[in-house]
């Protein structure tokens, strides 16, 4: 049997994750309601559960090109990766 791991912790945090879902809809402009979504296209969903994740997640990257400063007419990626520490 497959057991369901959609199983929080600590069963008083429920209604905390409810207010962090209802913030990050805000932040992406999703209306949601209170108990069943199920008229949420996927695109809305899926956009507030990234806003969650990026919330949680707190290491970010960043690339962007620029010339090298050693060879001329040459383009060199940089990346970088942060974190951030609370």
């Amino acid at each position: 049997m497959a057991k369901n791991s959609n199983q929080l912790v600590n069963p008083n945090a429920r209604e905390a994750m409810n207010r962090f879902k209802m913030e990050a809809a805000s932040e992406v402009g999703v209306s949601l309601k209170q108990g069943y979504n199920g008229d949420l296209t996927s695109r809305q969903a899926g956009s507030v559960g990234g806003q969650m994740v990026k919330n949680i997640c707190p290491i970010r990257t960043v690339k962007f090109r620029r010339n090298d400063r050693n060879a001329m007419g040459h383009v060199v990626e940089i990346k970088y990766i942060t974190g951030i520490t609370i």
